[in-house]
């Protein structure tokens, strides 16, 4: 048999074989009425807090197959909310998340790792004005149960905390931060619920 004949057989068998079929992991839709990103940033003694009205994410995601396992999400940056429009203004220019320039903000997930006691470290690429960064993002799977309000359908739940330097990201050139007026840490709080049938 010749070299060519054998590797197309081994193809083949590698495409039958049970053990070499990847399945997707369990697709979910996000629950955007219970999902959100938000944030929390000193500005000189208290802390303001607030999130984005619009975004939009896949998520398939199964705790025995990391391996297909996927995060992704989009934010627009013109959607910030801080329930004070002309400070929502002001974070939309060019002073900060230059939404008319940048409308969006990306996570996409490359890996997922199993930390244990149901916390996984979402591995990532995260994409700011135009700029693309390494960031782990923690979700604590709350849970995996049958919806209670709604008929054949599962619900997850996803939450997670972490502290980003905005000057990092370049949210903000640190004049602010210099006068004493803004912080530059800003405390992200994700929290998630997803649907699928059963």
């Amino acid at each position: 048999m010749n070299f060519f004949k054998r590797i197309s057989l081994l193809l083949i068998f590698l495409t039958m074989s049970p053990q070499f079929v990847f399945a997707a992991a369990r697709s979910w839709e996000l629950d955007k009425a219970h999902s959100n990103f938000y944030f929390g940033v000193d500005h000189v003694y208290s802390t303001i807090r607030g999130h984005f009205n619009e975004y939009s994410g896949e998520v398939n995601f199964d705790p025995d197959n990391l391996a297909e396992s996927r995060f992704y999400f989009a934010i627009e940056t013109a959607s910030i909310d801080t329930d004070i429009a002309k400070r929502d203004k002001h974070l939309q220019s060019s002073d900060f998340f230059d939404a008319a320039k940048y409308p969006l903000m990306t996570f996409t997930s490359t890996r997922i790792v199993d930390a244990g006691n149901g916390l996984y470290e979402v591995h990532g690429k995260f994409a700011v004005k135009g700029v693309e960064y390494d960031l782990m993002l923690p979700l604590v799977l709350a849970g995996v149960k049958d919806h209670p309000a709604v008929k054949g359908k599962e619900v997850a739940g996803f939450n997670g905390r972490m502290i980003l330097d905005r000057l990092a990201y370049i949210i903000g050139s640190g004049k602010f931060y210099d006068l004493g007026l803004v912080g530059k840490d800003v405390e992200i709080f994700v929290t998630l619920e997803a649907l699928s049938e059963k």
